[in-house]
């Protein structure tokens, strides 16, 4: 079979640095975007991370999967729990919220690349509780609700954990404009602090769900329709609540999310004023040549593990074998139904999910809108905040 061409380039065929080893990867990729603060090192501290990589260095650690990675964050977050303890006894808020706010970034990064063993879990749980002790005392707070399912099918569980957060002034009589966010492959419902912060500040709610196959997701993630009835379940309850304005509801779905947000936009076009699929993946993401190399793309560890556990099958042999024909929104023809307000973000270089499935959904149903970056990475950053806020404003006008 003839190699496709991609916009990629010869950096498809490239190994990136960083897959040399845990002392490249922090020297290459993840130390910069830890001193800025910058994702995936929002909330965090740059002192706080560089005893663990040196750690994990010194150690020669380098499967980001394993326990022995995981564990190498655990005595920094301890030693910070303890004085965040201490400040919260001393009344000192402004420093424990900074605290929590530092553990809670050190367990995001130790249960990196996926949640799948119990040490990866229980970093992502005490993430979770270390996040809410400083989000759930915001003057808007960030609140977990444990919502029912009336539409699970299947092996879907029957209750779905959201992280709901609402401006002040929202109310019965004061319904509010409202982001549902769906989350990322390794970016989950606590990872999006400055997000919910430019949501409240232009007055909006946010609703923020993980995606099938990640996190506490209910949806089953070998069924390609459990989706379409997990946010059935998610809008349904929206619209019951009183508070969200239901004619003025956009999605945003992030890297992995992407995918969702395409999809949403065409299965529950009636429930949408828009959507953002950003960084999405829909057809030639699932292509065996893709996936064949993305494992050594930009991606900070070995993709396809993860990506197999995410879609629910049992090998990286079967998801590249048969996730296209499952999964691809070409495939199942979902992209010719007609669809609410999508705009399509990314950069061109993103070496997770090809730029030409952005450009793919171009060419069927409703018209799209779309911004590429030249030559950037996964997702259009460092610039693409700067076109979705306004369309969002736009839209929800």
């Amino acid at each position: 079979m003839l190699e496709k061409s991609w916009a990629l380039g010869e950096k498809f065929s490239e190994r990136y640095k960083h897959h040399e080893g845990i002392k490249a990867l922090w020297e290459t990729k993840w130390k910069f975007p830890c001193m800025k603060g910058v994702y995936p090192f929002h909330d965090g501290k740059y002192e706080d991370f560089v005893p663990v990589f040196e750690y994990l260095i010194k150690n020669n650690i380098n499967d980001g999967y394993s326990d022995a990675y995981t564990e190498a964050f655990f005595p920094v977050c301890q030693a910070l729990d303890k004085q965040a303890s201490s400040a919260t006894s001393s009344r000192d808020y402004a420093a424990a919220s900074s605290l929590y706010l530092r553990i809670a970034c050190l367990y995001r990064i130790a249960r990196f690349p996926y949640i799948d063993s119990p040490k990866k879990w229980k970093a992502y749980e005490l993430q979770k509780a270390a996040y809410l002790k400083v989000a759930g005392n915001w003057i808007e707070p960030v609140r977990e609700e444990i919502i029912p399912h009336p539409n699970a099918a299947g092996a879907d569980k029957t209750t779905i954990p959201l992280y709901v957060r609402t401006p002040a002034h929202a109310s019965t009589k004061n319904r509010v404009p409202t982001i549902l966010l769906l989350t990322g492959l390794d970016g989950h419902r606590p990872d999006n602090t400055q997000r919910t912060h430019e949501f409240i500040n232009r007055g909006w709610a946010c609703v923020i769900a993980d995606i099938p196959g990640t996190a506490d997701c209910p949806a089953d993630p070998k069924d390609p329709r459990s989706p379409d009835r997990l946010w059935t379940s998610v809008l349904d309850w929206m619209g019951s609540q009183g508070v969200f304005h239901m004619g003025n509801v956009v999605a945003w779905g992030l890297s992995a999310g992407g995918y969702y947000a395409a999809r949403i936009a065409h299965t529950h076009k009636e429930y949408l004023k828009g959507s953002v699929a950003q960084g999405a993946g829909i057809h030639h993401f699932f292509d065996k040549q893709w996936l064949k190399r993305a494992d050594e793309h930009e991606y900070p560890f070995a993709l396809n593990r993860a990506l197999s556990q995410k879609y629910g099958y049992t090998s990286e042999e079967e998801f590249k074998e048969k996730a296209q024909k499952t999964f691809s929104l070409v495939e199942t023809g979902i992209v010719h139904k007609p669809s609410c307000r999508l705009l399509l973000i990314n950069g061109t270089h993103d070496g997770l999910m090809p730029i030409e499935d952005s450009m793919l959904l171009m060419n069927y149903g409703s018209p799209k809108e779309a911004r590429f970056f030249p030559d950037l990475l996964h997702m259009g950053y460092p610039f693409s905040n700067n076109t979705v806020y306004p369309w969002l404003e736009d839209v929800m006008a």
